[in-house]
């Protein structure tokens, strides 16, 4: 009895830390686009991150990543790369997914980051992006078309190794993989880190050997690995810290 009663007072505890999301529309191009915004508790400027899902869409497991970075002290903005639309089955992902215009993408990430930046409340010099599997590649997408931004973390996403496209990045990165993971290949991402290094950047690469795709969600039954993924997440909470609120 005394057990189940301290795990409700802590139950509650973390419920009281959550950070509440409001749904925010903006202008990209010629739509308005809607994504959930989390803003810390306290008055501000925040640094601020676009936080990028996964070929799901914007699910509740994003939008829980999204609440954490703001109880870390981020105003963060889930944007929705699928204008309302969320995948329930890997056919119906990959479809939607194929289906996303690359230009419409990148006005998108560029809206966000405007919206963000247009935010009284967030500091304009401190934005940075971060995402998952096909977020995480997006979030690379971001630190190659907007200069100004401050800290990009890319967890098992796409990546690119041309040197006049990579020369673009000015933000430091973090970027999170599994060694096992079939669709991103080790020797791909060690290409990646030396190509960006020997263009002078900032950027950190961490592989866990034993982890696949996927592995920080829980909602990935046979692939989440709970000791690398609260590694993943101190390591991300570490790299923004150092990166947007100094």
């Amino acid at each position: 009895m005394k057990s189940l009663f301290l795990a409700l007072i802590l139950s509650v505890a973390l419920s009281a830390l959550a950070a509440d999301g409001k749904s925010v529309s903006y202008k990209s191009g010629d739509e308005t686009v809607s994504g959930t915004l989390y803003v810390p508790a306290g008055k501000g400027p925040f640094p601020a991150l676009i936080v990028i899902h996964e070929w799901w869409g914007l699910n509740d497991w994003v939008k829980e990543q999204a609440s954490k970075l703001a109880d870390q002290g981020y105003v963060a903005l889930a944007i929705d790369l699928y204008r309302g639309k969320v995948a329930t089955t890997p056919d119906l992902a990959h479809e939607i997914m194929r289906g996303v215009p690359e230009d419409r993408a990148s006005r998108d990430l560029r809206a966000a980051f405007d919206f963000l930046a247009s935010q009284p409340n967030v500091k304009k010099d401190r934005i940075g992006s971060i995402g998952w599997c096909m977020g995480g590649g997006y979030s690379l997408d971001t630190a190659l078309l907007e200069p100004t931004l401050a800290a990009a973390v890319i967890n098992y996403g796409h990546l690119a190794t041309d040197p006049a496209e990579l020369k673009k990045i000015s933000a430091p990165i973090l970027g999170i993989f599994g060694g096992q993971d079939r669709g991103i290949a080790v020797e791909d991402v060690k290409k990646f880190g030396l190509a960006v290094d020997q263009l002078g950047k900032k950027i950190e690469i961490k592989i866990y050997p034993d982890a696949g795709h996927a592995f920080e969600n829980p909602n990935n039954k046979q692939g989440y690995r709970a000791d690398d993924a609260a590694d993943a997440w101190k390591r991300t909470v570490d790299f923004l810290a150092a990166n947007l609120k100094k």
